[in-house]
């Protein structure tokens, strides 16, 4: 079905077991400026045992859409550190923040602002879980699984399947979800989705800042997981047009006084501050999100917020348990599968509290 490379990754292991000599590989992690990732490789003579040890580093940003070519370097400066589940041992994962050359933030650098954010509201203890919904494409670029030149049985039986004939891919959904929990990544579960050849993983609790920083390693590990068996990642919110459901990236919220016992007057204050920023939040909720939030499969329309209990048509969705407890947490359904964290973990935070 397709190219697992498996000769390959044979080969490569006989490598990666040599010693290393007592160094370090420290893959260095960054979001280019068309919000997709980059990383290259530097050895360092010592394993670190926080992120305030790793220097910073550099690269040439007119090759990633973040600098022009007369001023091409942008900096690198490390923010946290996870484990290598590609090269193991003391080898790690460094994500960092882009800088120019004299010291703002570059114009793709959204974690800068989201950390302020964090924290000045963090006896809030803003919670976050995000379910980051994707789609596997094989190289000849059709939908894994999806019959070459048509398509398949309309969506119903392969939402949460078991069976080689409607859940495919669950190979590279394993490996991913075992790397993250090897890396360090707080990720709390996976599915298949409603479409076929759509996937789902959660990300948190993480409280803050972390949301963000965890997300984008758990994508950087599925894309590389991806380069192993040979297909290709999308987070486009709607890979394919038609009666097909789109992806999105539900963004599951609470604070610590929507957690305690009648808690649910806190959900409700914080939904009717979120609905006067709407048309705010959308703008930054993912590119072409407009293609899913159609009022259809499962979503609200783009020009309306709504809210309700159990409604997944609904902008904001309040689970029927919270409802029932008086307390827990909002799911925020807006957002797009390829929305940057940060900015959205930001706006809501703002929003809610502000």
């Amino acid at each position: 079905m397709y190219n697992s490379n498996k000769s390959n990754t044979e080969t490569l292991a006989k490598y990666l077991s040599l010693d290393q000599g007592g160094k370090v590989q420290a893959e260095y992690i960054w979001i280019d400026g068309d919000s997709g990732l980059r990383s290259k490789t530097r050895t360092l003579d010592f394993k670190p045992t926080d992120v305030s040890e790793i220097k910073e580093w550099n690269f040439d940003g007119s090759s990633t859409n973040q600098a022009p070519g007369d001023n091409s370097d942008v900096l690198l400066r490390p923010v946290a550190i996870f484990k290598d589940p590609f090269r193991g041992g003391d080898n790690i994962l460094v994500l960092n923040e882009c800088y120019n050359n004299d010291g703002t933030p570059n114009g793709t650098n959204h974690r800068h602002s989201c950390a302020k954010v964090m924290k000045t509201y963090a006896d809030d203890h803003p919670w976050f879980g995000i379910e980051q919904e994707y789609t596997l494409f094989d190289a000849d670029g059709s939908v894994l699984g999806w019959p070459k030149g048509g398509f398949p049985g309309p969506q119903g039986p392969y939402y949460c399947s078991v069976g080689a004939n409607v859940a495919f891919g669950r190979d590279v959904v394993e490996a991913h979800y075992r790397a993250c929990l090897y890396a360090g990544v707080n990720i709390s579960g996976v599915n298949a989705e409603v479409m076929p050849g759509q996937w789902e993983f959660q990300v948190g609790p993480c409280e803050g800042i972390d949301m963000g920083d965890h997300l984008w390693i758990a994508r950087f590990l599925l894309n590389r997981v991806a380069e192993d068996f040979g297909v290709v990642v999308s987070f486009h919110p709607k890979p394919i047009k038609g009666d097909w459901n789109g992806a999105g990236c539900h963004t599951n919220y609470s604070t610590k006084a929507m957690r305690e016992e009648g808690g649910i007057k806190a959900i409700h204050a914080a939904i009717d501050k979120m609905a006067t920023r709407h048309a705010d939040h959308i703008t930054v909720y993912g590119e072409d999100n407009d293609q899913r939030l159609t009022g259809r499969h499962e979503t609200g329309h783009i020009s309306q917020f709504s809210y309700g209990v159990a409604d997944r048509g609904a902008s904001i969705r309040i689970p029927r348990h919270v409802a029932a407890e008086g307390k827990g947490y909002l799911e925020d359904r807006r957002p797009a599968s390829n929305i940057d964290p940060y900015r959205v973990t930001q706006i809501v935070v703002e929003s809610s509290l502000a």
